[in-house]
C-alpha cells in the first residue's frame, strides 16, 4: 500500500518560484533599510527626542498619566538616563564655576 504524492505541474512550480522570489526580495529589502545608516541615525534621533519628551513628562510628572507618555520602561529607562545626565552636567558645571571663583578669590 504506498500512496504516492502527486508531482506538482509546472505551473505550480513557476507560482511557487515566483512566490519565493518575493518573499526574498522583501528579506533583502527589509535588511537593506535596517542596515542603512541613514535609517539607523533617523532611528537614534526619533528615540533620543522622544526621550528628552519623556524626561520632560517625568519631571513634570506626567508621565504615565493618561494625558502622558505610555509607561513603556524602555521609555522611563532613557527619560531617567537623559534627567541623569542633566543633572550630571549641572553638577560638573556648578564645580567648575565654583574653582573658578575661589581660585579668583585666593589671587
Amino acid at each position: 500500500m504506498s500512496t504516492e504524492t502527486p508531482q506538482p505541474s509546472s505551473s505550480e512550480l513557476e507560482a511557487e518560484v515566483l512566490r519565493t522570489r518575493a518573499d526574498l526580495a522583501a528579506t533583502i529589502d527589509e535588511l537593506t533599510t535596517r542596515l542603512s545608516p541613514g535609517y539607523q541615525a533617523s532611528r537614534i534621533a526619533k528615540e533620543a527626542k522622544q526621550a528628552a519628551s519623556d524626561a520632560g513628562a517625568m519631571a513634570t510628572g506626567a508621565f504615565g498619566h493618561k494625558n502622558g507618555p505610555a509607561p513603556d520602561p524602555r521609555r522611563a529607562r532613557n527619560a531617567k538616563v537623559v534627567i541623569g545626565a542633566a543633572i550630571g552636567l549641572v553638577a560638573i558645571g556648578t564645580a567648575v564655576v565654583v574653582t573658578a571663583v575661589l581660585r579668583r578669590a585666593r589671587g
